[in-house]
Parts: C-alpha cells; structure tokens; sequence
C-alpha cells in the first residue's frame, strides 16, 4: 500500500485509501465525430466511470506534416501520415463546450488532454477538474509551465519516462504554483503488454514524488487495473470504447462498456477488501474463534490439593475456556478441589 498522500479533486479527496478515482479515457475514440463522443460520455457513466477525458490538439500545432505513424497506428488504421490521421480525429473547441455541459449533465467529470498551447488554453478555460497530461509531453517544460500557472491539479502520465524526467517535471509544476499532483505509471504502447507494466512502481513513485500515484493502463482486460489497485493505485485510467472492432488507433488498445463495467465492479470489491490495514480479529470471526481456538483442560482426575505441574494440563477445543497462552498462571499452584479429565481449567480451581 502506498503512503497516505492525497489530493483533492472538487469535493473530493483522491489517495491510495480512498476508493479508486475511476477515468474512461475516450481519448479518440470518437473517431472525429462529436455526436459518438455524446454516446461515449452516456456508456461512461453508465458503466461506473468518475470521469471521462478527451484529447484536444489543433493537427498543425502538433505535428509536422509528413510525420510517420507509430507502429500501432499504421496497423489500425493503415498507411498514410499521422497528419493525416490526426486531422480526421481532430474536434473543434465547440465540440468540446457541449461535452462539457454534457457532463455535467449527467454528473460526471470532465477532463481533457491537450497537446499545444492553444488547445490547453481552451481546455482551461472549460474549467476541467483537472488537467491530464500526456506522456508524450512530459518533458514539454513550455506546456508544463502553462499548465502549472492554470490553478488546477495535474495528473502526470509517465510513459516512456525517466525517474530523472519525472522529477524534473514535478519540481517544475510545483514551483510554477501547482502542489496538486498525481502520477501515472504509463507504458506507452498499445495495446501494452501485463508483463511490462512494472506495477510494482506504484508505491514505489508515491515515496520518491511525495504525490498519490496511480496508472494508465493501455494492456487488454482488466487484470493489470486490478493488481494495480492492491499496490495503491489511487487514479486509473482506461482506454474507452463501444466497439473494439472500429477503426482508429487506440480502439484496439481499449475496454467496451460491458467489460470496463465489470472492472469497476471488481475494483470496488478488492477496495472492501483491502481494509485499513490494522491487523485485528474481525466480528466474523467470532463463532469460528470458539470453536477452531483451544482452552485449557485437565489431562486425569486429580485430587483436591495437588500441585499443578505442566504435565497436569493440556490444551483442546473449544476455545470458551481460559487460553492455552495463560497456563504459567496455573503451574505450581494448589487445587481447590478436585477435578475429572477433560474438564475446563478456571480461575476458581486454583487458590
């Protein structure tokens, strides 16, 4: 479990104690379409989403033209440039007002990543909850300065980071005004593959950033999310989508309404069970306790008189008498009376 750092988002508190902030990042998985996006805030919410995040770029202030696709990008969506791509997914500023309103509407958060300075001047100005960054822009000390200055909380993705690059990006929103951080462990791949997530870096990040951390989670299926809530994910984030099988980038990399529902629904239950970590015996316990621990009995019949000896004693079940732990109270003292075999040592059999 990760330290108790917290932060607040709106009303809030958000720490490795408190149940999971919960993220379906829709990203673009509109696929350039604002009215799929509507449809996606409505299967967010109801699939036990806390917030749904957008991205937000004008293409020729991200991109230069001609730029080649990821790996993954060309697979899914084919040959052409990223410009091109890009300029397919891209949604007016206006678009995104209405997401926000649809947002509130349904009482969801509303969050969204930007990637240039114009474009995260318009998020800010939505008064998002907060402000998600990306990984590809970690190391943008430009943005990240603008960003810190806007007065809102940060959620740091870490992809393809350095310890070195993190810290350098954390000290910076920090001095810039903004002590409102989460990071995001992150591996920047898509789909990512669970045996390269390193979760384990989880509490290990809180320590070293003095932040709640959580994880981006771009692997297929749940099970990452769910490990990473037992080590103290306080945010998670997953990749949203209606139907896996469309075309664009990320919709491979991502979880359908049905799945991310029963995600959640897990997730919630691993929080009950992670309890407040104070070892004690649980009140359901109580029936097993009598039954399955052991008291103190008499191994013979034995006459009024004699001097208890360990030898006289012994332990079994059921566990209503006095415990086994207690036996040094009895050796070398007297009986009162006599006793039979089997019977439960007292208090009242000894002087």
């Amino acid at each position: 479990m990760t330290p108790e750092y917290s932060i607040q988002l709106g009303e809030r508190r958000v720490s490795g104690l408190d149940p999971c902030y919960v993220i379906a990042e829709i990203g673009v998985n509109h696929n350039g379409s604002a009215e799929l996006a509507h449809e996606l805030v409505d299967a967010a919410k109801k699939s036990g989403a806390d917030a749904v995040k957008f991205q937000a770029f004008r293409t020729d202030a991200l991109v230069r033209a001609g730029t080649r696709k990821a790996d993954y990008q060309a697979d899914q969506t084919g040959s052409g440039t990223q410009d091109e791509m890009l300029r397919r997914l891209e949604l007016p500023v206006e678009a995104f007002a209405g997401l926000k309103q649809h947002c509130l509407d349904v009482e969801i958060d509303f969050m969204c990543t930007a990637f240039d300075e114009q474009s995260l001047a318009d998020v800010i100005a939505l008064s998002p909850i907060c402000l998600k960054w990306p990984s590809g822009e970690l190391n943008n000390i430009g943005l990240l300065r603008q960003a810190a200055q806007a007065g809102l909380p940060v959620l740091l993705s870490t992809g393809m980071g350095t310890v070195d690059e993190i810290s350098s990006a954390c000290d910076l929103l920090r001095r810039e005004g903004c002590d409102q951080i989460v990071v995001l462990q992150c591996v920047s791949n898509y789909p990512a593959r669970i045996e390269d997530q390193n979760l384990r870096t989880i509490p290990q990040m809180a320590r070293a950033f003095n932040c709640p951390t959580g994880f981006s989670d771009h692997t297929e299926g749940p099970y990452a999310a769910l490990a990473a809530r037992a080590l103290g994910m306080a945010v998670l984030e997953k990749h949203f989508t209606l139907d896996r099988t469309m075309e664009g980038p990320d919709h491979q990399a991502s979880i359908e309404p049905d799945g991310f529902a029963q995600m959640v629904l897990v997730l919630r239950q691993i929080e009950a069970g992670l309890g407040d970590g104070k070892k004690r015996p649980m009140g359901c316990e109580e029936d097993v306790r009598q039954v399955a621990r052991k008291s103190l009995v008499f191994r013979s019949d034995l006459p009024a008189g004699h001097v208890i000896s360990d030898q006289d004693i012994t332990a079994k079940r059921p566990g209503t008498g006095v415990a086994p732990d207690q036996i040094e109270r009895f050796i070398g003292r007297a009986l009162m009376r006599s006793v039979v075999r089997d019977e439960q040592l007292g208090v009242n059999h000894v002087g």
